[in-house]
């Protein structure tokens, strides 16, 4: 695991190796055992780099031969040892055991085509000396990041937002659009950032761009699922079969390795697997109260026969953090679990380099509570759609609160116009309560429906559970579960790897019908199946807990009014009415509603704003 930075100018000028130097300097956490640079005309390319595979070759930047093709790379191949014999077939030679190199002469051998042959997590870029072109790509499932700014004059890129910001040719502003999505998403939709003029490649995608300033992007996969009627025992043997396998090859490395574990079966069934091939150590983290994880957990390990450790997240530790975790986050991410995270990463970083989670089983094998919901609506979609809209403008003249009215409201609601993922937290209305938009920029913005429409257009032909998973593997997975994952862990310079979510075990769950998904009143049925014997029965169906964050309780007291405090400190009323942040807060302690969430977004865009927007990312670096 690494971090990236480079430019390409689109003028003849050669790239200062010290600007470099800044740019790599801030993301040290990101591989703190080495780092280099490569410059010629025009291109420059700096890399940190965290030693996991080839710990005495894996140096980098890294070229072939000739020196005809430069590479920096961020991530992990897993099959590179069976690519790695292919391209010696065909008459490559390698001077180093990096998976790195393996790009390389897949490069050279496919060209653009190279990613379809990649089994892992990675953000690179390859630069061609001969054909005078930058080529970069991100994996499959968006895994590892990959930002950059695009201008007539440059391609700026790197692992990390802070990285470009260190080049000194970028000025931090916000792009108003990004908040007003931000708002509701609690984070911002890809290829979009909180900075204006930033943008994330998106997942399986690629970049093209030639020395005349040409600059072309290309998705080269789709995670689309494709439900196929076969034998439920088929699937669950094939399940089976592709995670354990999976699970082998995500751990291969040099360097110690370890697992995430929580009280749910995604987590136990990576830790299970790694169990069955060596001895591993197992870590956790909870809260104090009756959804402490860290009790089960331990539980879990002990039938599982792991070395295991855990802590308890004090009010005190969890905001004591909050500044460091922001600043490493890049943009605001309203997940209060990310902070739990930060946590559970500093512990296992005392033990391990490297660690697998669970990640990505409820994407792919409908994990939500919330894909049940079309089960309960099914009634009233059956019903007309002339009678399905009387009856919705019906039950908006009801009061609110009356009981059976959510109900008929998301039941008389197409699909299309109520879910966006696995966070809605403010809608429209609300943000123009607190928002200082012109009133114009709300009928103008790609708004969170029409950033979904996309991807529901592609889906027409589906059923709405798999409908739903194609939205959250599209825009939740990437810019919720794996941007907190991998800038969590990264900060205390962990490596996190995610069986899951690997192409092979994939192709394997998007041919599984939803019957066998949802079934038997829960959800990953089949998942929870395959993993019999595997994982300990008490595990098997207990129910989805996440990080469980006590921020309502937490909130209601003298908290609560520290944070409206930061939040008036942040410098954000040019962009939040501080007024009604202020109504908000005080409806919250006085028990008159649930306002944590919404609350909990807005601080998270403070803090941010005030590190990035108020100081310079050299001070914040200073600091952390």
């Amino acid at each position: 695991m690494c971090g990236i930075t480079g430019v390409m100018y689109f003028e003849d000028r050669e790239p200062s190796v010290s600007m470099l130097q800044q740019m790599t300097d801030v993301i040290h956490h990101r591989g703190p055992n080495d780092s280099g640079f490569w410059t010629e005309n025009r291109i420059g390319l700096g890399f940190r780099r965290l030693s996991i595979i080839d710990i005495a070759e894996g140096h980098q930047p890294l070229c072939n031969e000739d020196e005809s093709v430069w590479i920096i790379f961020n991530g992990e191949i897993y099959n590179y040892k069976s690519l790695r014999s292919m391209l010696q077939d065909r008459g490559h030679v390698f001077r180093t055991n990096s998976d790195t190199e393996v790009i390389v002469h897949l490069y050279e051998e496919f060209g653009e085509e190279c990613v379809k042959h990649l089994r892992g997590m990675f953000g690179f870029a390859i630069w061609d000396r001969r054909k005078k072109q930058l080529f970069a790509a991100r994996d499959h499932f968006g895994i590892k990041p990959f930002y950059y700014q695009y201008n007539d004059r440059q391609l700026l890129f790197g692992s990390e937002i802070k990285s470009l910001v260190a080049s000194g040719s970028v000025s931090p502003s916000i792009r108003t659009e990004s908040l007003m999505n931000y708002l509701t998403f609690q984070y911002v939709p890809e290829p979009n950032t909180m900075f204006e003029g930033i943008q994330k490649l998106p997942p399986a995608h690629y970049i093209k761009a030639s020395f005349d300033g040409e600059m072309s992007i290309h998705r080269y996969w789709d995670p689309m699922f494709e439900p196929v009627d076969r034998p439920f025992g088929e699937y669950v043997e094939q399940i089976r079969e592709t995670l354990k396998d999976s699970v082998v090859h995500h751990m291969v490395s040099d360097v110690e390795r370890g697992c995430f574990l929580s009280s749910g079966i995604d987590s136990t069934a990576i830790a299970a697997h790694m169990r069955q091939i060596e001895p591993i150590r197992t870590f956790s983290v909870g809260f104090e109260g009756p959804n402490n994880e860290t009790l089960i957990a331990a539980e879990t390990a002990k039938a599982l026969g792991t070395e295991h450790y855990s802590k308890i997240i004090t009010r005190e530790d969890f905001f004591n953090t909050l500044p460091k975790a922001v600043w490493h986050q890049d943009e605001p991410v309203a997940d209060p679990s990310a902070i739990a995270l930060y946590h559970v990463a500093q512990l296992a970083r005392e033990h391990v380099t490297v660690t697998l989670s669970g990640e990505g089983a409820d994407e792919l094998f409908g994990g939500y509570r919330i894909y049940r919901e079309p089960l309960s609506l099914a009634p009233l979609e059956s019903l007309p759609l002339s009678v399905r809209r009387m009856l919705h403008r019906l039950v908006k003249m009801l009061p609110a609160g009356m009981k059976g009215r959510n109900y008929l409201l998301r039941g008389t609601t197409p699909l299309e116009e109520r879910f966006l993922g696995n966070a809605k937290i403010f809608t429209e209305d609300m943000k123009a309560e607190v928002l200082r938009v012109d009133s114009e920029m709300f009928k103008r913005y790609q708004n969170p429906f029409q950033i979904a429409a996309q991807y529901y257009d592609k889906t027409k032909h589906q059923d709405p559970v798999t409908r739903m998973q194609y939205i959250d593997m599209n825009l939740w997975m990437p810019g919720d579960i794996l941007m907190k994952a991998d800038k969590m862990t990264m900060a205390h310079s962990l490596e996190l790897r995610v069986p899951l979510l690997d192409k092979e075990l994939f192709e394997v769950a998007r041919r599984i019908p939803t019957k066998y998904r949802i079934a038997e009143g829960t959800t990953k049925h089949i998942f929870r199946k395959a993993m019999e014997g595997i994982v300990p029965d008490f595990i098997l169906n207990r129910p989805k807990l996440g990080f469980p964050v006590p921020l309502r309780d937490w909130l209601k007291g003298p908290t609560g009014s520290t944070m409206v405090e930061q939040i008036k400190a942040s410098g954000i009323e040019d962009y939040v009415k501080i007024d009604a942040i202020e109504r908000m807060a005080k409806l919250h302690q006085n028990g008159q509603g649930d306002y944590a969430r919404r609350l909990w977004t807005i601080y998270m865009f403070a803090l941010w704003h005030a590190t990035y927007m108020q100081e310079t990312t050299k001070k914040a670096v200073a600091a952390f």
